[in-house]
Order: structure tokens, then C-alpha cells, then sequence
């Protein structure tokens, strides 16, 4: 069994696969600012050397639109190259980072390409959307109180379920590192308003139009054009029907 050190390991996606790891026998380490074990800050690299001490493997989950996902990579790069007992440094990311000039999709390829020159055995899985946060993306744009519901014309999702990816986030958490291996994308490929559609009837069987509204932009274009899908890899077998009919992302 491995010391097995996990970043965002109390958000959606590292939770889970904090719990089939320990479920599989490993020591297991969340990282978290409010941790009493190992408190870590990943924006200057507090704490990170006691941490990585003796890790063989390092599952990196954490991850913020806001900012910063590069400076935190850095501190963990730098950290395990001290520790020298890391050899497969997993990270999930998403499909279409290197075609979808989104500001947050660049960070996330300047990580991938980061750890690929970092010298350390690392691990990249790419993925389509998770199950909630399509739902989520409903949701928002269901809280224009009145009228239709807005959508971005002609955009594309393949949501996948979080718990599937987990699972095979915990089978890659092995001492070999895998380098770029398949991307994950979910059994599904639909317009995003018909997901829409779906979460509104679905949560209280509200049915309220929704409209498909075209935008402007190069991230907006990169989208259209189906650069976040991976349809030639859709492993996912649990539909956004089911994740809504068990009550995912239910207001």
C-alpha cells in the first residue's frame, strides 16, 4: 500500500477519491488550510515539505477559477522534487484546455505543461463537465426571475459523473506514472439548452422557455465549435438523467 497525499480533498471530486483510496488500504493525506494533520496552503506552500515527506503518490484535485492554479502547481512541483520519494504526480484537467481560449482552460494547460517539464513522473487525465456542474450552470441561469431562461446559442456539453471519475483518478494513484493518458467524457453529447431543459423539469417540473441566446468571443467560438467534447472517448455510463432522477444538483 502507498502514502498517497491528495490536494482539494474535502471538494466534490477529492472527497470521493479520498474515500476509495483509503477504502483500498492506503494512507491517505488531505491537504487542507484547516487541517490538524497537515495544514498546507498551496497558494505560498505552507506546510507542504511535512506533508510530501515520504509520499510515493500525489493526487492533485485542488483547483480555483478565481485564480492561482499555476503558483499553487509551482509550490507542489517544488516540494516533491525535495521530498524525492514522489514518483507519479496525478493531476485532472479538462478537455479542451489546449483549444478553448477560456482564461481559466489556459492556467489549467500551463499546469499540464508545468508538471510534463517538471522531471517528475506525472499523470494527466482530461475530462468533460461534471454531472453538477451543468447543473449548476442551470441553475444560475435559472434565476433570471421572469421571462425565458438564457442559454448560450449552439454550445455543446458531455457531462460526466464526478463518481466515475473518481474511480479512475484512484486507479491511476499508482507509484508508475502514466503520463497524458485517454480523456473522459460522458455517455451523452447535447446542446446545453436541452440540459437546461432538463434540470428546470426535473427540479419541481418547472417549464419555463428557454431560449438560446448567441454571444460574442473567442472562448465563446471555442466552445461552438466543440472544443470541451470528447466524443470519441464517451466511457461515462451514467446519464444526466440519472444523476438528476437521484437528485443531483436539486435546488
Amino acid at each position: 500500500m502507498s502514502t498517497i497525499l491528495v490536494t482539494g480533498g474535502t471538494g466534490t471530486l477529492g472527497r470521493r477519491v479520498t474515500a476509495r483510496l483509503r477504502a483500498a488500504g492506503h494512507e491517505v493525506r488531505v491537504l487542507s488550510r484547516r487541517s490538524e494533520q497537515y495544514p498546507v496552503d498551496l497558494r505560498d506552500g505552507t506546510g507542504l515539505d511535512a506533508a510530501m515527506a515520504g509520499a510515493q503518490v500525489v493526487v492533485h484535485c485542488a483547483s480555483s477559477p478565481r485564480g492561482g492554479d499555476d503558483a499553487a502547481a509551482g509550490h507542489l512541483i517544488a516540494a516533491a522534487r525535495r521530498a524525492g520519494t514522489v514518483t507519479n504526480l496525478v493531476y485532472i484537467s479538462i478537455v479542451g484546455v489546449d483549444v478553448v481560449p477560456l482564461g481559466y482552460y489556459r492556467v489549467k494547460h500551463r499546469v499540464e505543461r508545468m508538471l510534463m517539464e517538471s522531471g517528475l513522473g506525472v499523470t494527466i487525465l482530461r475530462t468533460t463537465q461534471f454531472h453538477d456542474l451543468v447543473a449548476a450552470v442551470a441553475r444560475t441561469l435559472a434565476k433570471v426571475p421572469a421571462g425565458p431562461v438564457p442559454v448560450p446559442k449552439g454550445v455543446r456539453v458531455q457531462p460526466i459523473a464526478v463518481e466515475e471519475v473518481a474511480d479512475r483518478l484512484a486507479g491511476l494513484a499508482v507509484p508508475a506514472a502514466g503520463g497524458r493518458v485517454p480523456d473522459m467524457g460522458g455517455p451523452e453529447v447535447r446542446l446545453l439548452a436541452d440540459w437546461v431543459r432538463a434540470y428546470l423539469a426535473a427540479d419541481g417540473g418547472r417549464r419555463r422557455r428557454v431560449v438560446e441566446v448567441p454571444l460574442a468571443g473567442r472562448a465563446y467560438r471555442g466552445f461552438v465549435r466543440g472544443g470541451n467534447l470528447a466524443p470519441d472517448h464517451a466511457v461515462g455510463t451514467v446519464r444526466f438523467a440519472d444523476f438528476l432522477a437521484e437528485g443531483g444538483g436539486r435546488t
